[in-house]
């Protein structure tokens, strides 16, 4: 009996190997559509993927590989006051209703030309992967609720690694918002792990509607919008990412929950991170530095969490525009956060607003961090944020821990 249902489950196995194929893609080859065989590959990457079969991989080869955009009109709208607002965008590639994998040869190697504003679309696409390959040259979409950006994923699973996705910078002057980086909508899963996201003209990463996402190790700069945004009622765990010249750096918003840790925040014109609306923010062991208006902020009486073990200092040096230019900002109930063991230090404005200075209460300290150097936020022997942080946050290794992005991971 045992021996049957062993040779059930591997022919069940040989099965399924064998249905999951490997398919190439070349675009210069000899301008001919081949099969997709290694030495016969696919000239065009969406007929690749309109024939590949749930379960198949994709492997595109260096080149440069242009979108034909198609009109994409949708019922749901992603950031609108009411989701149920009709959306006139565009897609340049699209992958609904089947898993794929889909495997650049680098970043530098293999270039998505999408021109389009929603650049990879993921639809109904359950555990797929794209990876090591750069998105760009996208086109913004007149409709401003149109939320476009490099990779928009809508009830999907997606995993997205070593890519690039940047220049997606074409605007529209009529509208304000560009097209931004990554974005999670209606119900998606996304694992977003060390990628590059710049020169874009909106958000670095936007999670809408339901959506929840692993956000670590990525390199976010230059562009409009936040760095991160969590809104609606999406989800996420942001970990070790380097944010720096976005307009905001990570913000949750309306009745979405974040846990952020281990993060650097710097150069941004105004806020670094903020918790507003009935948002719940559990901001930890982060490097807030040299922001243009405040660092760290409560925006809202409804919205809670705890800011602990955080290293705030030089922000302020932009004339004041969404906040004054102090480390901590309150515009909210400060009962309904926990705000101990921070470094609050060299603000230009002053280093807790207007509120009653908490310097020396709770573990809250006032003093130079001595980091390596402006580069290397490690922080030197005896420095003052060593040992200083709160015994409820693990090190890992037994001891209390530090303060700042260095301490606990």
């Amino acid at each position: 009996m045992h021996g049957k249902i062993l040779i059930t489950i591997f022919i069940i196995l040989i099965a399924g190997a064998a249905y999951a194929n490997v398919l190439y893609i070349e675009g210069s080859w000899l301008g001919v559509e081949g099969s997709g065989s290694e030495f016969d590959p696919y000239g065009d990457l969406q007929n690749a993927i309109d024939r590949a079969q749930d379960g198949d991989t994709l492997i595109v080869r260096p080149g440069v590989y242009s979108a034909k955009a198609q009109v994409y009109h949708e019922e749901l709208c992603g950031n609108c006051q009411e989701h149920k607002t009709p959306v006139a965008a565009s897609r340049g590639l699209l992958i609904e209703g089947k898993t794929l994998t889909i495997l650049g040869s680098g970043a530098k190697e293999t270039t998505l030309i999408t021109n389009a504003g929603y650049g990879v679309l993921f639809l109904n696409s359950w555990d797929s992967r794209i990876e090591n390959l750069a998105i760009s040259g996208g086109k913004r979409d007149a409709d401003g609720n149109a939320t476009d950006a490099g990779i928009v994923a809508k009830y999907s699973r997606v995993m997205i690694k070593g890519v690039q996705v940047r220049d997606n910078n074409d605007r529209d002057t009529t509208v304000v918002v560009g097209i931004g980086g990554i974005f999670g909508r209606e119900d998606s899963e996304l694992f977003i792990f060390g990628n590059e996201i710049y020169n874009n003209g909106w958000d670095g990463i936007a999670l809408y509607r339901g959506a929840t996402a692993y956000i670590a190790d990525n390199v976010i700069r230059d562009g409009r919008g936040a760095g991160i945004g969590i809104t609606w009622d999406a989800a996420a765990t942001v970990l070790r990412n380097r944010i720096s010249g976005y307009w905001k750096g990570i913000g949750t918003f309306g009745a979405s929950r974040a846990v952020v840790c281990n993060n650097l925040v710097q150069n941004c014109l105004g806020w670094g991170i903020i918790a507003t609306g009935e948002s719940y923010l559990d901001c930890i062991n982060n490097n807030v530095i040299h922001n243009g208006n405040c660092g760290l902020a409560i925006w809202s009486d409804e919205c809670r969490g705890r800011f602990i073990n955080n290293i705030v200092i030089y922000n302020g040096w932009k004339d004041q525009w969404v906040a004054p230019q102090v480390g901590f900002w309150k515009n909210g109930k400060l009962e309904n956060f926990v705000i101990a063991h921070n470094d609050v230090w060299g603000n230009v404005k002053g280093n807790w607003g207007d509120m009653d200075d908490p310097t020396g209460m709770n573990g809250n300290i006032a003093a130079d961090p001595m980091f390596m150097s402006d580069q290397d936020f490690h922080l030197q022997t005896g420095s003052p944020c060593i040992n200083a942080g709160s015994a409820l946050i693990s090190e890992g290794d037994g001891t209390v821990s530090d303060m700042g992005m260095s301490g606990t991971r």
